[in-house]
């Protein structure tokens, strides 16, 4: 593989794990602020669904500066936004504050979860897209396991009334090294030629290891058809609905699995299920290990099973470990014992591994694929605004929803994920392999 190739793809992917730092970092925290803020269950939820705010406003924007100041560019903005949000959130003064700095770091996820995948995909060359746009979902679960071991190491140095904020300012470094970093990277050959600076996007090309990079240059141009099409052209057409719909479907039922209720809520459902402080940040732990594990395994599988095979295994396990979570909850309520509470941690554990190996490695590739070169980043914003929408939904009620039943939250959730089983095997194009340009003819995009 091309040095500078796996070089900016790497580089790029950092985004994703401040990405996963940032959206788990707050569970290891919710007691804490709960206490210093004198919270409730629902102002808990606004709590932490405040950053899934800034998530839903930075994915909605993301496509616009994407376009017009590039991709590295926008990237290096998202990383001063991520580094103002750990000092902010780290040093802020009062709940109000905590909130606006917890907004600024969702504005950075967003926008990173928008321009790190669709940044890569666009420097990739078909036959290697999915496993290095899936690099972004290796960094994002590393960054998820950063945050749970960042907190229990944090926690275990009994800061006292610093240890909140402590937590919360370790973020800082890996952002500034982002953005140091940043100004190593390409800009992206497919927004060159967008731009008429073809031969800067054929000298990219080449440097990237495309072996006739003048030849794909032109069929970008094709694609792009510039005498016929112009990159304001509206997303909203009845040429762009099948992507559309695909979009929406994948980012949809995303969170319909609950995955970022778990993320968010780790500790305190494994408190719910009997476990003790200190445990369940260890138990968090374990599932960010898992989380971690299988995206790896996911990462070795995309390019040669395809991204519908990988949606199917996850799916069926989505059901079963929800299913059975939601039975442990129904069987022992409130006083839960040794047996039930390791039903939950084996449940939550099946659950993780299966959205590694599915929808978590699969959503990112899949919607940095689906969309023409002229609307591929609003096309992609819009389904990261999909998926922050309902993330925010459900990280906003779960504390409300889960004080009264446990059961009902995670059999919701499995039912979900029968859902999304059919859909896969009715709806879902398989995209392994196929060049940018061809998949949108696969679609009937002219």
């Amino acid at each position: 593989m091309n040095f500078t190739l796996l070089r900016a793809s790497i580089i790029a992917a950092l985004g994703g794990l401040l990405f996963g730092f940032d959206t788990a970092v707050i569970s290891g925290a919710t007691a804490l602020l709960s206490e210093v803020f004198e919270l409730s269950s629902s102002l808990l939820g606004l709590t932490v669904a405040s950053a899934l705010i800034g998530t839903i406003l930075g994915a909605m924007t993301a496509g616009k500066p994407a376009d017009v100041l590039g991709r590295r560019k926008t990237l290096i903005w998202i990383a001063v936004l991520y580094f103002v949000s750990a000092l902010g959130s780290a040093l802020a003064w009062d709940w109000h504050s905590f909130l606006f700095f917890r907004l600024i770091g969702g504005l950075a996820v967003g926008g990173a979860s928008v321009v790190s995948p669709l940044y890569i995909a666009e420097i990739s060359p078909a036959r290697l897209r999915g496993r290095l746009v899936a690099i972004t979902q290796f960094n994002i679960v590393l960054g998820i396991l950063a945050a749970y071991l960042s907190n229990y190491v944090v926690a275990g140095l009994e800061l006292g009334a610093l240890e909140w904020r402590a937590m919360f300012g370790v973020e800082a470094l890996p952002a500034a090294l982002f953005f140091v970093l940043l100004f190593a990277t390409p800009l992206s050959p497919r927004w060159l030629t967008a731009r008429g600076r073809r031969d800067e996007a054929a000298a990219v090309l080449a440097s990237l290891g495309a072996s006739a990079a003048e030849d794909e240059v032109r069929q970008i141009e094709e694609s792009l058809a510039l005498e016929r099409h112009s990159l304001r052209e509206p997303l909203f057409r009845a040429a762009y609905r099948q992507p559309i719909l695909l979009a929406v479907a994948i980012a949809t039922f995303n969170q319909l699995s609950g995955i970022n209720a778990l993320m968010y809520y780790a500790p305190h459902i494994f408190r719910m299920a009997g476990a003790g402080s200190d445990s369940a940040l260890l138990q968090a732990v374990a599932v960010g290990g898992t989380n971690l594990v299988f995206t790896m395994a996911a990462l070795a599988a995309i390019d040669r099973f395809g991204r519908k095979k990988l949606m199917i295994a996850g799916s069926v396990g989505y059901i079963v470990s929800l299913a059975a979570t939601a039975a442990a909850f129904y069987r022992y309520g409130t006083a839960f014992d040794a047996f039930g509470g390791t039903v939950v941690l084996a449940g939550l554990l099946v659950f993780i591994a299966s959205h590694a190996f599915g929808q978590g490695a699969v959503i990112w590739v899949f919607l940095s694929e689906i969309f023409p070169n002229r609307v591929r980043a609003r096309g992609h914003a819009l389904g990261c605004f999909t998926h922050w929408f309902f993330a925010a939904l459900i990280s906003w009620t779960f504390p409300v929803i889960a004080e009264v039943s446990g059961g009902h939250t995670f059999a919701f959730y499995s039912c979900m994920m029968v859902l999304q089983l059919i859909w896969v095997l009715k709806a879902m194009p398989e995209t392994k392999g196929v060049p940018l340009e061809e998949i949108q003819k696969r679609l009937g995009i002219e």
